[in-house]
């Protein structure tokens, strides 16, 4: 029987995120599931699931980057910035060169600021944005920091003014709003046509499950297909332990760093991430239990300089379960 783990699940269209949560618990008769990194239902592609108590580790997900290829229109402003929305303006775009488009996209790399759409599930005053845009009322959106960490241009077809580009970003950027964005500096306006994310941190397009073929599936097959709960993880360090500090742990003790083996030390420990992040993710660390077929993962704890120990943030292991590990 499944218990915890990570599907990466391909999304279909005209879907919603929470959909997808529901029909990965009715495939796996589990009610723990949850998902990471929200998908718009008209968007495609990687939405990883966790499940039991790999949703544990949602938050530390935050870290990742996020790769998408998104084909946008030109001469074209919609209220919502993509093609499912209301039209609120056509222009002409005869004049526009493939060099200008080119000029305009070059301004979306590294760090740069950005204000969320309307039409979005970010929250301004306890509100969502999207509920003031359905009511017709204005609020002040105060523009956020996001990453830009590459940007291609694939493909530019001035017949059908269509533009095809892949860009690898930050959590909470919004690529509907790099078109619209584009537009405006090409005096144009620019829509979304189509969405896909090709890569979530570690899960790949090309290693995602169809959802419609999992739902097809037995659970053994299913079961193959469950990433462990640490897969995703490999920004944190890791340390091993003996069974009896394991025990501790996962009944709360901190751990001293001279009971643990050091596997390897945590990736910002000794360097930046381009955006604002929780200190103690500088020195995050998977905690796993030494067995005879390698290591058993336990949870994620944070070193305290106070106590100069290892502190659990989150364990995914109980005590009763190390016995018949």
């Amino acid at each position: 029987m499944i218990e915890n783990g990570i599907l990466n699940i391909n999304k279909p269209q005209s879907m919603t995120s929470h959909d997808v949560v529901y029909r990965v618990r009715r495939a796996l008769g589990i009610k723990r599931v949850g998902h990471t990194g929200t998908l718009d239902p008209m968007c495609t592609g990687v939405l990883p699931i966790c499940i039991g108590t790999a949703t544990r580790v949602t938050e530390y997900l935050d870290l990742d980057f996020k790769t998408y290829r998104c084909t946008m229109i030109l001469g074209k402003q919609t209220d919502t910035q993509d093609i499912w929305g209301e039209v609120l303006e056509e222009k002409p775009t005869d004049h526009i060169s493939e060099d200008a488009i080119r000029d305009a996209f070059s301004g979306f790399r590294g760090v740069i600021d950005q204000k969320p759409p309307m039409y979005s599930a970010v929250r301004v005053n306890g509100r969502r944005l999207y509920e003031y845009a359905r009511a017709g009322e204005e609020v002040n959106v105060k523009t956020r920091k996001i990453y830009i960490n590459g940007l291609n241009i694939d493909k530019i077809d001035m017949e059908n003014k269509t533009v095809v580009f892949t860009v690898e970003c930050s959590k909470g950027t919004y690529i509907r709003t790099i078109c619209q964005d584009v537009g405006i500096a090409l005096g144009c306006g620019a829509t979304m046509t189509s969405l896909e994310r090709l890569a979530s941190g570690e899960f790949k397009i090309e290693d995602a499950i169809d959802l419609e073929k999992l739902q097809e599936m037995t659970a053994e097959e299913i079961e193959k297909l469950v990433l462990p709960a640490d897969y995703p993880l490999v920004h944190f360090g890791q340390v091993m332990v003996d069974a009896h500090f394991a025990k501790k742990f996962v009944d709360g003790h901190h751990l001293a760093l001279k009971d643990c083996e050091m596997l390897c030390e945590p990736e910002f420990r000794y360097k930046d991430f381009v955006l604002d992040m929780r200190e103690e993710y500088k020195e995050a660390y998977n905690v796993y239990k030494a067995v005879e077929s390698g290591k058993h993962f336990l949870g994620v704890a944070f070193y305290n300089h106070k106590y100069k120990k290892l502190v659990a943030d989150k364990v995914l292991s109980r005590g009763e379960e190390l016995e018949n590990i």
